[in-house]
This record gives structure tokens, C-alpha cells and sequence, in this order.
């Protein structure tokens, strides 16, 4: 019994003495992050950001462990091409693609003219990145920034998030409380990081506010913007899927090697039901996105601009693919 009891006191000891380093480490962590928020905030000062729009955005604020552990653990990306698809592209998506399509269909017609971007590709873009504005990201974009900004990882590129982040706060677009987004700080119906909200986001319903959280005009025409001062060409879609001859040469897949149409169709590339290409002159590319054994896609301008937004060919394809899919009859 006397033994058990010295394990057990030793336990105990022990067990004081790790909550005792680990309250010390978070309280050193908790001065450290307060110190720099203090910096932060003077740095903002400096930029012009009101002293009103300081004290709500850093009130009571913390760092996100969550955020930090999403961060950490972001896993290469296992998924096919084709898997990717079926995930990302369910039969649910394109049938709610086609209904919203319907619904904003004169909104949409309007803002597609004003900016010179098909309507199809507007709500594509909106279905994937929040599903049609259902799933917008429930983290307070300011704690969430500044979570990432002190971590160190990629401190510069989340501090100047962070610094426009506050920008917005001080132009009115939004108040503190309202502004949520992902755990990595994408905002709103479109997601766009705070760079790509003041580069691009429009107040289309002229209420004085850029409102891409719950303003739909607001947040299609954002959408729009980005695009169409991206290049955009509302005279071409984005590519389309094709057959490669048998005893292709690979060197010739890839979004640097472009030729016209028809050199491609001298080449033996057919559109996947067997058509020829269009008889256009538009440069293009081929492009696989899943690799040497998977579908590939001749690919024009507008493929490009898309990749501006997200640097993934899965991505750029799937918005592509969608519009496609919810403009058909």
C-alpha cells in the first residue's frame, strides 16, 4: 500500500507539474500574440484603419487552434480526376445549377452583359465554391487571419490579408460580427480572400456596401469582375472534351504548348464523340488532368483565366464542366 501510494504521489506530481508548463506555455503564447496584435495594430494605424475599427476588429480576440491544425494537416490530394468530378459535379449540383440559372436568369443576363461573362459560368463558379451560397465558411475571418499571420508559416502573405481584411472593416463594407468566411479567410458567396474582395468586389445594387456575404447581385457581379479583368472573352467557352489519336505524342499535353484549332485537328484530335474540332481560329492547348490515362480537354483562353482564380486543372475543368452541363437543355 505505502508503494502505491509513492507511484501515485509521484503520478500526481507529475501530472501538476505538465499542467503547470502547459499553462506557462499558453500564457507565454497568450503575451506573445498580444504583443504582436499591439504591433499589428500600429502597423494598421499607419495604413489609415480607424482607431474605432482596431478596437471592434481585435476585441477579446485569440488565436484559432483549429485554424492552425487545418493548416498543419491540409493532405495531399489523393482523389482521381475522375473521382474528383463525381464528388464535386453530383447529379444534385448540376440540377441546382440549372434552377438558380432559371431563377437569376434577367439578373444574371444583366450583369453577364454589363462585364462580358456568360451567365453559366457566373453560377458555376458560385455552385462550386459555396454551393450556390450554402456553405460560405463560419469562421471570423479577422481571428482567423490573424491565427495564420502570427503562426509564421506564411506570416507575410496573412498579414497583408489581415490588413485588408481590416481595410474592408474601415470602408463600411461589413461589420466585424458579420464578416466570416473559411478558416483560411476566404469571404462570402464567391470566396474571395481580402486582396481579391479589393481588387474586384462590386457594389452591383448601389446600397454603398460590397456585399459578397448576402447580396447576390453583389456577389455575381463581383464574380464577373474578377473574370472579365482577368481576360475573359465572352466570344469563346472554356475547352471542351476530346479524343486523342492513338500514339499521341505526350510532349504535346500540357497548358504551354498551344497551337490553333486546326493544327490540332490536322493532328488527329478529334471532340470526344468523334466530331471534328470547330473550323475556328482560336489557340488552344490539351490538357489532362488526370494524368496520361485519364479524359482530355482542348482548352482555350478562358481556361486560363480561370486558373487565375483557383491554380488547380481539376478545378478550372469542373467549373467548365458544370457550366456546360447547366446549360444544356
Amino acid at each position: 500500500m505505502p508503494h502505491r501510494l509513492m507511484v501515485n504521489a509521484r503520478w500526481l506530481r507529475g501530472l501538476v507539474l505538465t499542467l503547470l508548463l502547459a499553462t506557462l506555455t499558453v500564457s507565454v503564447h497568450a503575451r506573445d500574440f498580444d504583443a504582436w496584435v499591439g504591433e499589428l495594430k500600429h502597423e494598421a494605424r499607419e495604413l489609415g484603419i480607424s482607431d474605432a475599427v482596431l478596437e471592434a476588429a481585435f476585441a477579446d480576440i485569440a488565436p484559432i487552434p483549429r485554424v492552425i491544425e487545418l493548416d498543419r494537416s491540409q493532405p495531399e490530394f489523393t482523389l482521381t480526376f475522375e473521382e474528383y468530378l463525381e464528388r464535386v459535379l453530383p447529379p444534385r449540383r448540376v440540377r441546382m445549377g440549372r434552377e438558380r440559372l432559371a431563377a437569376h436568369g434577367a439578373l444574371l443576363e444583366e450583369i453577364g452583359r454589363e462585364y462580358g461573362v456568360q451567365p453559366r459560368f457566373i453560377v458555376a463558379l458560385w455552385g462550386i465554391e459555396t454551393d450556390f451560397g450554402r456553405i460560405t465558411g463560419g469562421y471570423p475571418v479577422i481571428a482567423a487571419l490573424a491565427t495564420l499571420a502570427h503562426d509564421g508559416r506564411r506570416s507575410a502573405f496573412f498579414r497583408g490579408e489581415l490588413l485588408n481584411a481590416l481595410e474592408i472593416l474601415d470602408q463600411g463594407h461589413i461589420d466585424v460580427a458579420a464578416m466570416e468566411g473559411s478558416w483560411a479567410g476566404a469571404m462570402g458567396q464567391v470566396q474571395f480572400m481580402p486582396s481579391s474582395f479589393l481588387n474586384f468586389a462590386q457594389d452591383y445594387d448601389g446600397d454603398g456596401r460590397k456585399d459578397i456575404w448576402t447580396t447576390t447581385a453583389d456577389a455575381f457581379a463581383s464574380a464577373a469582375n474578377y473574370l472579365a479583368r482577368s481576360g475573359w472573352n465572352p466570344e469563346q467557352t472554356w475547352g471542351r472534351k476530346v479524343r486523342l489519336p492513338a500514339g499521341f505524342d505526350p510532349d504535346l499535353v500540357g497548358r504551354d504548348m498551344d497551337k490553333d484549332l486546326q493544327e490540332w485537328q490536322a493532328l488527329g484530335v478529334r471532340r470526344a464523340d468523334g466530331r471534328d474540332l470547330p473550323a475556328v481560329t482560336i489557340r488552344a492547348s490539351i490538357v489532362q488532368p488526370g494524368g496520361p490515362a485519364g479524359p482530355a480537354y482542348v482548352v482555350y483562353n478562358n481556361y486560363h483565366v480561370l486558373l487565375k482564380w483557383n491554380r488547380s486543372d481539376y478545378f478550372a475543368t469542373t467549373v467548365g464542366t458544370l457550366a456546360d452541363r447547366i446549360a444544356e437543355p
